[in-house]
C-alpha cells in the first residue's frame, strides 16, 4: 500500500499552537506531544491548525470498530526499506493463508513477456469465464508488495474468473515509467489470448495509482481498452496532495501531525519525472473514452482526496465512474478478512467485473 499506515487509534488530536510549532521546527511533532484542548486557528496562510476528538463511529461492524479503535503509540523514523520489506512479506504470507482458508484457489507463479506474474486460480472456476481474465497490479507503495495475494484471491473466488497479478519492478531500485512498462507489456501479453472486453485491470493504493497509469498509456499507445477498471484507495496526482494526506493516516491519526510538503510527492517513484506528465498523474490528460472504472475508497483514508479528485475528473470526462465511500475504515481496509466491511467490498468490486465482463 502506498504509504502503509498503522491501524488508528480513538483520539485524533493533531496539529499544535503556533509557539509550540515554532519551538519544535527541527522535530516532527508527534500526538502524544499535541494539546489536549481546542486551541483550533486558521493562520495568515489559510491553514487550518486544529484539534479534535474523534470516537468510535458505531456505523461500522464491531470488528471495525475494534480495530480503529486499537491503541498505537506514535511512528518513530521509518524503517529501512530492506526491514519494511521482510515486514511486509511476513504480513502478506499470513494473508494469504487467512484469505485462503475462505476462498480456495491454486497459485502459480510464472512469466508474461519477461515479467513475473503470480497467477491464480479459484477452486471451481467454471468453463464460461475460461475466455476471461483479471490484471492484478498489486499495493505495496511501489516499493514492497502487500497487495498481489490480498487483492487477488478474493476477486478470484468472489467472480470465478483468473487473475493474474503483475509482478511489477519496484522503486528505489527503478523508478517511472518501469512499472508502467512492465503492467503494459503484461497486458499486450494477454491481448494475444483474450479479448479486450474479456479483461479487467485493478489494483489498490499504488496499484490503483499504476491502474490509472497504464489506462492513460493504454490510450496513448492507441491499444484496445480493457472492459473495466478498479481504481481502489488511489489518485492521479503527484503534484498535489489533497485535505486526507494531511488529517490521516501517517499525519493525523497515526505517526507524526506535521502536514505534508507544498507540492510532495514520492521521490522513489517520481524521481525526476514531472510531477505533472500526464501518464504518472493522468488527472492533468484527456481522462475522454476510458472504460467503465469503479472507485473504492474509505473516510479515513489517506488517499481518500486522491480518489474523489481522480472520479470527479473521470465523471466530468465522461466516464462511466462509480465511486464507492466507507465510512470511519482506513487505508485498503478490505486486505482484513477479519472485517465483515472487507468482504462486502470485495463481492462490490468483483460483482462490478463481472457487469462489466457480461456486456
Amino acid at each position: 500500500m502506498l504509504l502503509i499506515a498503522r491501524q488508528f487509534g480513538i483520539v485524533l488530536l493533531f496539529s499544535f499552537s503556533m509557539a509550540i510549532a515554532q519551538q519544535q521546527a527541527a522535530q516532527p511533532t508527534t500526538a502524544a506531544e499535541a494539546p489536549n484542548r481546542d486551541t483550533s486557528y486558521i493562520d495568515a496562510n489559510g491553514t487550518a491548525h486544529v484539534t479534535r476528538v474523534v470516537p468510535v463511529p458505531q456505523t461500522v461492524s464491531p470488528e471495525a470498530q475494534k480495530s480503529i479503535s486499537r491503541a498505537e503509540p506514535d511512528q518513530g523514523p521509518p524503517e529501512p526499506l530492506e526491514a519494511r520489506r521482510k515486514g511486509t512479506d511476513a504480513y502478506t504470507a499470513r494473508a494469504r493463508v487467512e484469505w485462503t482458508t475462505i476462498c480456495p484457489n491454486t497459485i502459480v507463479e510464472d512469466k508474461m513477456a519477461g515479467v513475473p506474474v503470480r497467477i491464480v486460480t479459484p477452486e471451481g472456476s467454471s468453463e464460461k469465464n475460461r475466455d476471461k481474465v483479471l490484471l492484478n497490479l498489486h499495493g505495496g507503495g511501489f516499493n514492497s508488495d502487500s497487495g498481489s495475494y490480498t487483492e487477488s484471491i478474493p476477486i478470484a473466488s468472489y467472480t470465478g474468473i483468473k487473475v493474474v497479478a503483475v509482478l511489477y519492478r519496484l522503486s528505489p531500485e527503478v523508478k517511472f515509467p518501469a512499472a508502467v512498462d512492465d503492467s503494459i507489456a503484461v497486458y499486450k501479453e494477454l491481448l494475444k489470448t483474450y479479448k479486450p472486453g474479456h479483461i479487467v485491470i485493478y489494483g489498490t493504493s499504488a496499484g490503483a495509482i499504476l491502474t490509472a497509469e497504464v489506462a492513460a498509456k493504454i490510450k496513448q499507445l492507441g491499444l484496445p481498452m480493457p472492459a473495466a477498471l478498479g481504481i481502489f484507495s488511489g489518485m492521479g496526482d503527484f503534484a498535489r496532495a489533497g485535505d486526507s494526506v494531511a488529517m490521516y493516516a501517517l499525519r493525523g491519526l497515526a505517526g507524526h501531525l506535521d502536514p505534508p510538503e507544498p507540492g510532495a510527492h514520492d521521490p522513489f517513484y517520481v524521481a525526476s519525472a514531472d510531477p505533472k506528465d500526464t501518464i504518472l498523474s493522468p488527472i492533468y490528460g484527456d481522462l475522454h473514452g476510458l472504460p467503465p472504472t469503479l472507485f473504492v475508497t474509505s473516510g479515513r483514508d489517506l488517499l481518500l482526496s486522491g480518489t474523489v479528485n481522480l472520479h470527479r475528473a473521470y465523471l466530468l470526462a465522461g466516464v462511466d465512474a462509480r465511486l464507492m465511500v466507507y465510512d470511519a475504515l482506513p487505508h485498503a481496509f478490505w486486505y482484513n478478512p477479519q472485517l465483515p466491511e472487507a468482504i462486502e467490498a470485495n463481492h462490490i468490486m468483483a460483482d462490478f467485473f463481472v457487469k462489466q465482463l457480461r456486456k
